[in-house]
């Protein structure tokens, strides 16, 4: 198994999938563990999401002019097995009180 890197994710989001068309809601992504800035507008140095609704990705746009490969954007796949790993933690019962 080859493991890619990917953008962070903050913020947990949704997706709907009505065979045709793949909506990825609500998800916050921010940079990759490489943190390049070719993901980096040069005008701001902002960061800007790239959604690919026909192919179901989530990620980030490329700024640089011969593009990068850095990290690969999310598929709606992935981003849905990431909902059910959190559903499945969200389930499990704590052994023992957390420390505070």
């Amino acid at each position: 198994m080859t493991r890619n890197q990917k953008p962070s994710v903050f913020q947990v989001g949704r997706i709907w999938d009505d065979g045709r068309t793949v909506v990825v809601s609500g998800w916050g992504i921010g940079l990759c563990a490489a943190g390049c800035p070719c993901h980096r507008s040069p005008v701001g140095g902002h960061l800007a999401i790239d959604e690919d609704q026909a192919g179901g990705t989530l990620g980030l746009r490329c700024f640089a002019e011969d593009g990068c490969d850095c990290c690969e954007p999310w598929t709606a796949d992935e981003l849905s097995a990431v909902l059910r790993d959190l559903e499945v933690v969200a389930g499990l019962d704590a052994e023992e009180p957390l420390a505070g």
